[in-house]
């Protein structure tokens, strides 16, 4: 019989598979991917790619998908602490949207990303295919101890996030299952879907504080984020706030929906996740202010692995679930 891999053990296989370079600064399998490249300095990368058939939703305009495409590259270097210097963006075209306006569209697009995050477009590739495909690869440079990854999160420390969850499953819910919601916040919920926005600012706010052991992007939900850092930093977390959005509270209200579901099992929000010492957490929490963000504080950092909410004298653990392609049963 045939074994069907989903997208986390497609990683595990590729990454089992191929040598390693010998100057690799971060581990497979982070946000992002380094080399060294001088003295403590690393050549930051990324690349990530939109797919129409799986990340553009119905409603959204190809200016708002090919920013978004910038905006998942972006959200990335965000969680490290890197500022993007330079884009590559390869364009696969189904024959059918070879118009000029629907290209003029997506370059647009594109550029506006790129500029709204300040980097810039150097070059790419164009094919023929299928479905619209808008791969990014985006290029920075860091010094080495500079940057966030995964695995230096350390018991007894502040888990914090830099905005609250569940708005974009509500919208998406709005846009795919025609589900309905007041004109007070219909719109909120939808532009959190074809207007995502990365927190580049607070990611290199909270890197210059050199306070923050462990960050990772949420954009695969918010319990498998935490998983990751989890697994990554051989810790586990106690979650004592469910952090979901006003406007998503009121949607569950209105069709009866779990909350929790709502807040911890999403994806395309592109909040970041962090943990912080908390002797320093005023300092890191000013620092984000100082930029126009915030960091809100939703539990703290535990030697047990594994993820647990608090809510009411309870304590129950949260499956390790969210996004993932290639998934047979997806939740």
């Amino acid at each position: 019989m045939t074994e069907r891999l989903a997208e986390r053990k497609i990683i595990e296989l590729i990454s089992s598979k191929i040598e390693k370079h010998p100057r690799m600064a971060i581990p497979f399998g982070d946000d992002i991917s380094a080399i060294e490249i001088g003295e403590d300095i690393v050549a930051v990368l990324k690349t990530d790619m939109l797919v129409a058939g799986t990340d553009v939703p119905r409603g959204m305009s190809f200016w708002q998908a090919a920013r978004k495409a910038v905006v998942m590259n972006v959200s990335d270097f965000a969680a490290k602490g890197v500022k993007p210097e330079a884009m590559l963006v390869s364009l696969g075209i189904p024959e059918k949207l070879a118009e000029r306006k629907v290209v003029e569209q997506i370059v647009e697009g594109l550029d506006a990303g790129a500029r709204e995050y300040g980097t810039y477009i150097l070059g790419g590739d164009t094919n023929e295919a299928c479905d619209l495909v808008i791969a990014c690869m985006l290029y920075g440079a860091a010094e080495k101890n500079r940057i966030i990854s995964r695995g230096g999160a350390k018991p007894g420390e502040i888990v914090a996030i830099t905005g609250l969850f569940g708005k974009t499953v509500a919208g998406l819910k709005i846009l795919l299952e025609n589900f309905e919601a007041s004109r007070q916040i219909k719109d909120k919920l939808v532009d959190s879907v074809l207007m995502p926005r990365a927190r580049l600012n607070e990611g290199l706010a909270l890197a210059k504080t050199c306070a923050v052991s462990a960050s990772i992007d949420s954009s695969d939900g918010l319990a498998w984020s935490l998983y990751e850092i989890s697994k990554a930093s051989n810790i586990g977390f106690e979650i004592d706030t469910v952090p979901l959005a006003p406007e998503a509270k009121q949607f569950a209200e209105m069709h009866s929906l779990d909350p929790i579901e709502l807040c911890f099992y999403g994806g395309e929000e592109y909040e970041l996740i962090v943990t912080i010492n908390p002797k320093l957490w005023k300092e890191v929490q000013n620092a984000v202010e100082k930029v126009g963000g915030k960091l809100i504080r939703i539990g703290k950092t535990i030697e047990k692995k594994g993820i647990y909410l608090k809510v009411k004298d309870k304590v129950v653990p949260l499956e390790a679930r969210g996004w993932e392609h290639f998934r047979l049963n997806r939740s």
